[in-house]
């Protein structure tokens, strides 16, 4: 499957975006999909995941209560809200799939990532 990020911006501080992963050529449904950013400087890291069906989700704690993922399987797509965005939110997003969302090692098939700059 490959994944395509969107939805990425540039926003004030305490603003909201959503970003879109979507899905081509393989059996969506069959994958949990994360998302995970990269600030300048910094090492990837895990932001968010939804389970195959939508009935598990998974949130870093720095986001915990401001982003909530979903997902669409008719739209081969997962979305990830994120209000009241702040400075250190700032970095590139990225989607990529997963059989166990749990362990960060096994996600593959990384999208190009879509940019989210949050000015103070």
């Amino acid at each position: 499957v490959q994944l395509q990020a969107s939805g990425g911006g540039l926003v004030q501080a305490g603003s909201s975006l959503r970003l879109s992963c979507a899905a081509s050529g393989g059996t969506f449904s069959s994958y949990a999909i994360g998302w995970f950013r990269q600030a300048p400087g910094k090492e990837r890291e895990f932001v968010s995941a939804v389970s195959w069906n939508g009935g598990t989700t998974y949130y870093a704690d720095s986001v915990k209560g401001r982003f909530a993922i979903s997902r669409n399987n008719a739209k081969n797509t997962v979305y990830l809200q994120m209000n009241s965005l702040k400075p250190e939110d700032t970095a590139v997003y990225y989607c990529a799939a997963s059989f166990n969302p749990e362990i960060l090692a096994e996600y593959h098939n990384w999208g190009q990532g879509t940019l989210v700059t949050v000015s103070s």
